[in-house]
């Protein structure tokens, strides 16, 4: 079962432990595939310069593989975050 992208955007995110890591606020998507491949912690658009978004991939940014559930909120595996 699939649910829209558009309600993932803002929703909390917090570790299965139930610590908090922020709010979805973007999506990464790999369109060949048709999947979601990462949630950023902080916008990317098109104001971000290619070092801030550099960083933004490798420290505020989450694999969407650990995602364990989303509902109200999003839950991932532990702190996983590369």
């Amino acid at each position: 079962m699939g649910i829209k992208l558009s309600k993932i955007y803002g929703l909390d995110i917090y570790t299965d432990n139930g610590k908090f890591l922020g709010r979805v606020r973007d999506l990464i998507i790999d369109l060949e595939k048709g999947e979601v491949v990462r949630i950023t912690l902080e916008p990317l658009n098109f104001l971000v310069s290619k070092d801030e978004a550099l960083r933004i991939l490798k420290e505020k940014s989450l694999l969407y593989k650990n995602v364990k559930s989303v509902s109200d909120v999003v839950i991932v595996a532990q702190e996983t975050r590369t």
